[in-house]
Parts: C-alpha cells; structure tokens; sequence
C-alpha cells in the first residue's frame, strides 16, 4: 500500500465503522472493538509515524469538513486495524494523451449486456454543436470566461427550492 501511494497516489479502501469512529476529532484512530465488518469506503491518501512511534495511514473520508479534522483521519498501520489493509484498490491508468491513442470500442464491448441502450446505443454518440459539424474539436461544447460549458441552465417548472437530499427520500 505505501508503495502504490509514493508512485501513483491515493487507493480506495473498504473500512468498518465502530461507533466511536463518528465521534473522531484527531489523532491517530486505533479501533479496540475489533470490528472488521466492511461498510464503508474511503480513500488513503498519505502515511506517517508520530513523535511517539505511532505508525498510521492518513484517510479522507466522504463525511464532509465538518466530521474529522477537516473531513480526513488517521488510522493504525500494519495491525489492519477497521479493515483498512484488506479490501484496497487502484488504478494504473494507460496514458492515452501523449500519443493521442483512444480506446477503439470493441463489438464484444458494444454488444455487452450490462450496457445500458435504453436510451443511447453504446458507444453513446458525441454531441454536435452545428448540424453540419465534422470538427472533431467542435463535438463539445466551447468553455466560457468562468469555466462552464453553458451560458445558462434552465429547469422545467424553474428552479426548486429546499429539495431533500436522496437519503432523506429513501428513509421516509
């Protein structure tokens, strides 16, 4: 894990949540439940040892700012301590803009059925924004002086106003 993060960065880990974790506000995490139970997600960004010896991972988590010292956390290294050091994963990504090379859809991709055509067919096509547009650099849209793709953006029946978040949907 520390060889993967010095090359290319950050790893996604699957972790446990003992209740006292929710209350973290800084320091080094050591869990003393033993609790394993995977069910939750996080990202280990960095690794370290304190004054003392301490030997831990540097953890972002998705909880926001607010939790944790600024929405990251340190946890025990080399004990597995909540799991962290059993379920990780990454990515090495093929450079594919140096060279220009893009991935040419194969039909075996084209025709998998776990790709969604109910809409789109797969590959989904790229968007024009004249109707005799051939440019390949004129399929997206132009970024404006502030960075947005769009002028303005408008919503059937306008805007509204204090939308409940999914979870709130989901508990009631």
């Amino acid at each position: 894990m520390m060889q993967e993060l010095y090359q290319r960065g950050p790893l996604a880990c699957g972790i446990a949540i003992p209740a006292d974790l929710e209350e973290y506000t800084g320091g080094v995490y050591c869990d003393t439940t033993g609790d394993l139970e995977i069910v939750h997600d996080i990202s280990v960004v960095g690794y370290g040892v304190t004054d003392d010896g301490q030997k831990y991972w540097t953890v972002r988590n998705s909880w926001g700012t607010h939790w944790g010292d600024g929405g990251f956390f340190k946890v025990c290294r080399g004990t597995n301590n909540i799991a962290i050091e059993s379920d990780c994963a990454w990515a090495t990504p093929k450079d594919t803009w140096t060279e220009g090379k893009m991935h040419i859809t194969t039909q075996a991709e084209k025709d998998d059925i776990r790709n969604d055509k109910i809409i789109y067919d797969f590959p989904q096509p790229l968007p024009k924004l004249g109707a005799n547009s051939t440019d390949e650099e004129d399929k997206f849209l132009p970024k404006t002086k502030n960075g947005c793709r769009v002028e303005k953006a408008t919503f059937e029946g306008g805007e509204k106003k204090n939308v409940p978040h999914a979870w709130e949907t989901f508990r009631n």
